[in-house]
């Protein structure tokens, strides 16, 4: 008895036979009427569920999808002619008895069965044409497929880095949106009418030298467009004379190059640089007068972050982008275009950059993006040429020097644009 007890417990039962609850069974047939799944639903590959549902054809054996009578599904008038029409088979009279009749018989028929389909047919309205109902036609296959999606005008430029943790994808835009909120706060005036002892060229001697410092210590293009944007904002508001001129633009690069680098240079480099001209603490007495001066509010907008979020947007090549950068840093000794805001100084150098290339014009996702026309940067953009055309500063040649190199695709040895040709490529465009 052991023997065959431990046999029972250890043999599972057959699952057909495995006893159910009360219900369960019909409760398992209306789930498996409800879903039309098998017994072994269980097993079925969802790509080839998903496969054998949604593509059905009018010759499968479930029958293609039909067309819907809109008037028709409403209000049943086409059930309810039906309907009429085989009551009235029915009442009438055999023909032997229609002619015992008589004519008066037949027209009396012919009114009661009038008045009774006029009380079981709902009537319609009157702005609806009476149309006499259409026999249903199998419908193509090719009719119901869905249109094709039209490719929008403006691309989703954020959308193939929104897995990448170091993109910041899902805030780029919002992001770009408070930079140019920004811009408005950081607007320069003309400041070099109220500096008695500096001009605007030797402002423009102090950004080449500037350049290359950034180049010399390779400092990251973002911290060169800052420094100069740290030694024009200071300048806004305080009285400098030419000696302080240099030291104010080595703090402007230390105080950007330990926001912008990972790896800043330190105060004894910036001192070495300088030929020793200055002490440690004229440099750091410096430092925190730019820092006091500006309210230690030193993110400010500038050009070359624009640059690069435009070229995005027209999916631009590294030697196009170099090219922009290159217009776009010419700029910076240039006092005139201090005043330019700097997400449109960008715009322009990227739109003359593609005429350049002949890489096509403005797009609609740029004019998204930028938040600016064509025609809004058609005069900065033919000023910018001039500026590439007839170099006015042939002395302070850091920057073509600089571009002149291979590593930057030789851009600055780029012929400028004709002024004619260029005026013709922005109104095609």
């Amino acid at each position: 008895m052991a023997c065959s007890r431990r046999t029972k417990e250890r043999t599972p039962l057959p699952r057909e036979r495995t006893p159910l609850p009360r219900n369960a069974k019909m409760l398992a047939t209306k789930q498996t009427r409800a879903g039309k799944v098998g017994p072994t639903a269980e097993n079925v590959d969802p790509e080839k569920e998903e496969n054998c549902y949604a593509k059905r054809s009018s010759s499968s054996p479930q029958g293609g999808p039909k067309k819907r009578s809109a008037f028709g599904d409403i209000t049943n008038a086409r059930k309810n002619q039906v309907v009429a029409g085989k009551k009235e088979s029915v009442k009438v009279a055999p023909p032997k008895a229609q002619k015992a009749q008589g004519t008066l018989g037949v027209a009396k028929n012919n009114e009661i069965n009038l008045k009774k389909s006029m009380k079981k047919t709902p009537p319609k309205a009157p702005s609806e044409p009476e149309v006499d109902p259409v026999p249903e036609k199998p419908v193509p296959v090719q009719e119901l497929k869905p249109p094709k999606e039209r490719v929008p005008a403006v691309e989703d430029i954020d959308k193939e880095q929104l897995g990448d943790p170091y993109a910041s994808a899902e805030y780029a835009k919002d992001i770009f949106e408070y930079m140019r909120e920004r811009e408005e706060k950081f607007m320069l005036p003309d400041y070099m009418e109220k500096q008695p002892d500096i001009t605007g060229d030797m402002r423009a001697i102090l950004v080449d030298w500037m350049v290359e410092v950034q180049e010399n210590f390779e400092l990251n293009h973002e911290t060169l467009y800052l420094a100069v944007k740290l030694v024009d904002h200071y300048l806004v508001e305080v009285v400098s004379m030419r000696e302080k001129l240099q030291l104010i633009g080595s703090t402007a690069i230390l105080i950007a190059s330990k926001f912008e680098e990972r790896c800043p240079p330190c105060v004894d480099d910036f001192l070495y640089i300088c030929d020793d001209a200055y002490k440690r603490e004229e440099l750091l007495a410096m430092e925190m007068s730019i820092l006091s001066t500006l309210k230690f509010d030193i993110n400010i907008p500038i050009p070359y972050r624009f640059l690069r979020r435009f070229a995005k947007c027209a999916r631009a090549t590294m030697e196009t982008l170099t090219l922009a950068r290159f217009l776009c840093e010419m700029t910076l000794q240039e006092y005139d275009y201090t005043r330019e805001s700097p997400s449109k100084l960008a715009a322009s150098c990227l739109l003359l950059a593609l005429t350049m290339k002949n890489l096509g014009g403005w797009t609609p996702t740029l004019e998204y993006y930028s938040g600016y026309s064509a025609q809004d940067l058609h005069p900065l953009v033919k000023r910018l040429n001039f500026l590439l055309t007839y170099q006015p500063r042939d002395k302070l040649n850091t920057v073509r020097s600089k571009y002149s190199h291979r590593v930057f695709f030789e851009v600055a040895k780029l012929a400028p644009m004709d002024m004619l040709k260029l005026e013709k490529a922005l109104t095609s465009c």
